[in-house]
Formats: C-alpha cells, structure tokens, sequence
C-alpha cells in the first residue's frame, strides 16, 4: 500500500516516521506519470516526422529525436543551479511541470489540420519518384524542406527544458527523503525510482504508441498532456526540503582563483557575506569533490551514445522490418476486428520488462545476499558492467567497418547503391534480404514502408542487452551521482550527471549525421532500400 507499506518498507529502514513513505511514494507516482508523458511523445516521435502530415526524411527525423533526446539531458544543469541557488528543489519542480505541460500542448496541436495551418503555415509539395522497380508505382519522394521545422524544434526545446529541470531536481528530491536512513535506503530509493519510471514506460509503450500509430496522434498525444496536468508535487508540508544555497555559484570561480594562490591572500570567495553561505573551505572541498566526480562522469559518454541510439536508429530500424499485424483475419473471413499493426514502439518493452524484473530481484535477493557476504560491488564497478552490456547491444543492432560493398536493388533509376559492409550482427542480416530483393510492403499507421522480409523480433536482443546495461550502469550512475555530491550542490552535480548524457546524445547525433552524408555515409541509400 501506497502510505502505511511504504513506512514499513525496509527502503526506510524499518522505523516508521510520519508522512516519510507517503512522501516516497508520491515523488515515485509523479516520476511514473512524468514518463508516460515523456515517453509519450518520444516513442513515436520519429514515425509522427516521417509520416505524410509532416513528410520528414528518416534520417532528419531520427535527428530531431536524438536532438530533443540530448537538449533534455544538456539543459538539466540549467535547474539544478536554479534550485541550488534561488528556489530550491521543491520551488524549481513545480515550475518545471508548468513549463513542461505548456509545452506539450504543442504536439496534439500540429496533429490537426487547423492547429498546424496556424503555428506551422502551408506545406509545400512533395516530389515524387518511381518505385515501381521496388515493387510499387510512385512513392512520396523527400519534400523540398522540412515541413514546420522552426515550430517543431522551438516546441521541442521548450519541453526539453521542462523535462530536464524535473529531471535534475525529482531524482535528488527524492532521495532528500530517505537521506537520513544511510546508504542503504538511498540505494533502494534509486533502484525503486527506476522501477517507476519503467512503470510509466510500460503504459506508455501499450497504450500511447498504440494509439498514436493505429488509432489518431492526436488522442496519441493528449495522452502525455492529460499525465503531465495529473502529475506534480502536491502536499509541500510532508517533504523533507532543502533550502536553496549559494555555494555553487561561490564554486564557480575557484579554478582560476586557486591558479593565482600565489599572489593572493584570500583566493577564496568570501561567501560568509551572504547568511547560510558555505564557508571558502566549504567552497573548496566542493570544488575538489566535483573535480573527482567529472572524469568519472565523463566515461559515460560511449555508453550514452548507444543508448539513445534505442530511441531513434534502432526504431527506424525497425521500421524496415516486418513488423506483424494484430487481430489477422482472411479475406473471406467476415470479421468486425480491425487489421491493427503491431506498434514498433512496443519493441521498447523488452528493455523495460528486463527492468521491471530485474530490479525487484536486484533489491530484494542479489544485492542483500551480496551485502551478507561483504560482496557487494561498488557503483563505479557496477557501471563498468553496465558499459558492456551496452557495447554488446551496439553490436548485436549494427554498426559500420571500413570497407564499401554494394546494396544491390538499392539505388534509384536502377542504379546500384554503394554500402559499407555494417559490423553488427542485425543490420548485416537484413542487408542480405535486401540485396536479394526479398522485401516486403507494410502500412505503418497511414505510411507505406518497404521491409526485409525478416521479423522485427530479431530486435529484441539488442532491446534486452540495452535493459541489463540500465541496470548496472544508470542506477549505480544516478546513486553515485547522488551520493558524492555536496549537500549545497546536489542538483548542479545531479544536473552535470544529465548533461553528460545529453552529450552522448548529441554526439550520437552527429554521428547518424556523418553515416548519412551523400559521399561516403552507409545510410544515405534510399531510406526504404538500405
């Protein structure tokens, strides 16, 4: 139960204590809906920008993706120093669900007719180009721009804004309130908060991507505004708060200042003219901690840039698979189901299940037979497993070597295509259907795609490998982040921790940008072909 179990919950250690579990739960119920909304509008963002209202390329989608993807992530440091400084934690989340919630409103209105005439104008013509040596007529060629870009991304990083503000301070909100129970509890309280945001992913994943690519974007996407209006921190005088602080603002200068130590007597800032300001030692030592904590955060980088690839080139992959239909029926089979696909995005729940099962088991068995026998590895070991288990998901998907092959049938006006052989065990696979024309047509939603004759099951490895990196990289990430934070800094270092993910991101990114270059990128065959 939500209140009395959660103050029974060893997670607290056992000790009950007035209003503590219902404020664990409450942090972990909002967490859940922020990411139903979250999810909401990533699962399906690349196939909303590809599809024919907006007619994206699929390169250029998957970009708009990863670039949302990294803003949300790059942007967090922005409200951690908002809360250490001014608001504080509490102040700064209730603020970020507003702007958050304003923002969101944006795609439900590009989903209609007249929203996206007024905020995005007139679409210009797309062109058209033969596919009938691809096994259909005439196909919608790449518009001569992108269609209601300027919208999309200012929209896009005004949610991202939203998101990374909540993000930097409801991960250390929470674990304020179980601060005071020792390691122990902060561990389980960021095992459990990943847990939720998974609990969020999985109804997300069923239920919004289902209805946004069978049913209407529109309903798809007022799903998240509806979670985000529900979601927020009710009920202040229950939480444990921290009050806002300046010393990160005093750390900021202390790199330069130490280098001149020699020729200064005070190099320190003095903060004590400010009331409940850290003293210059105080100041230092924090300067110090983060100085040891970047490099580490700094290795997180790789391991970033494969996991975001989940969310745009591994879905995009995906759509050039045969994805099957739900509720089949034959022709002469008079029946009133409907012919519904099976929602690419669904593919994401195999990374979520692994969590979902893997967690409780980690908490609950793994980790107090470990600690029993003092075999409990540290969160920077942990991470360095995690890593691998990502680098194994990269190379199960696809990758590229030197080297260029030719994806026959690939090319348009029957010329063949020059492609890099791909490393990865996926993409070489369905390369080979592709080279040998066994291709198959599929209506995605309302938009026809050209597929490998080859299941999209052959996905769910990768989506799983991905899942267990979670789970020892990004919880023990999130927990050490936490942990070796200053208490004046805790939503700067939580922030800085984000950042770095929206680098890899970015860096990602770039790197889909350098494969799809018209010269030498091994992605720039004809998106339905190669």
């Amino acid at each position: 139960e939500t209140g009395d179990g959660g103050e029974r919950s060893p997670l607290l250690g056992g000790t009950p204590l007035k209003g503590r579990g219902a404020a664990c739960a409450a942090v972990l119920a909002v967490e859940g809906l922020e990411r139903v909304a979250f999810f909401g509008v990533t699962a399906n963002l690349v196939l909303y920008l590809t599809g024919g209202t907006f007619g994206w390329g699929g390169t250029q989608a998957s970009c708009a993706c990863l670039l949302f993807l990294g803003a949300s992530y790059l942007l967090s440091p922005v409200g951690g120093w908002l809360a250490d400084v001014y608001l504080g934690q509490y102040g700064t989340v209730v603020l970020s669900f507003s702007l958050y919630l304003l923002a969101a409103c944006l795609l439900p209105v590009t989903a209609t007719l007249d929203g996206r005439l007024s905020v995005c104008g007139q679409r210009l013509a797309d062109t058209i180009r033969n596919c009938s040596r691809y096994g259909g007529g005439t196909c919608r060629g790449q518009p001569p721009e992108q269609y209601c870009a300027p919208t999309i991304y200012g929209g896009l990083l005004l949610l991202a804004l939203g998101v990374s503000s909540v993000r930097a301070n409801l991960t250390s909100f929470g674990a304020d309130q179980v601060r005071d129970r020792g390691g122990d509890a902060t561990r389980r309280f960021f095992n459990w908060f990943y847990w939720s945001i998974n609990i969020g992913a999985v109804f997300s994943l069923l239920v919004v991507a289902f209805v946004q690519q069978n049913i209407s974007f529109l309903l798809g996407y007022l799903i998240p505004v509806a979670c985000e209006k529900g979601g927020g921190l009710q009920g202040g005088g229950a939480w444990v708060l921290s009050p806002p602080s300046p010393g990160i603002s005093h750390a900021v200068p202390l790199p330069r200042l130490s280098a001149r130590r020699w020729d200064a007597r005070d190099p320190l800032p003095n903060s004590g003219a400010q009331p409940g300001a850290p003293s210059p030692e105080e100041d230092l030592a924090n300067f110090q901690v983060l100085a040891w904590i970047l490099p580490v955060m700094l290795t997180f980088i790789p391991y970033w840039m494969v996991y975001f690839q989940m969310q745009s080139t591994y879905y995009l992959q995906g759509l050039h698979l045969h994805i099957p239909s739900i509720f089949q029926h034959g022709r002469d089979h008079a029946s009133t189901l409907q012919d519904y696909t099976f929602p690419d995005a669904w593919l994401l729940l195999a990374n979520v299940v692994v969590l979902l099962a893997l967690v409780p088991l980690k908490d609950h068995v793994i980790d107090p037979f470990l600690a029993r026998r003092r075999l409990l590895p540290s969160a920077l070991k942990r991470m360095a497993v995690g890593m691998f288990f990502g680098l194994a998901s990269i190379l199960a998907a696809g990758g590229t070597r030197a080297g260029v092959g030719c994806c026959r049938g690939q090319g348009l006006g029957g010329r063949s295509a020059p492609c890099p052989h791909p490393a990865g065990i996926l993409e070489r696979k369905r390369l080979q259907y592709v080279r040998r024309n066994q291709m198959v047509p599929q209506l995605i939603g309302k938009d026809r795609y050209l597929a490998a004759a080859l299941p999209v099951w052959w996905q769910v490895p990768q989506y799983l490998l991905v899942g267990i990196s979670e789970l020892f990289a990004d919880i023990p990430g999130l927990e050490f982040a936490y942990t070796e934070a200053p208490k004046s800094m805790k939503g700067a270092i939580m922030g800085l921790f984000f950042f770095i993910s929206g680098v890899g991101s970015l860096l990602g990114s770039g790197l889909l940008t350098l494969l799809s270059l018209p010269t030498h990128g091994w992605m720039r065959c004809p998106e339905d072909y190669g």
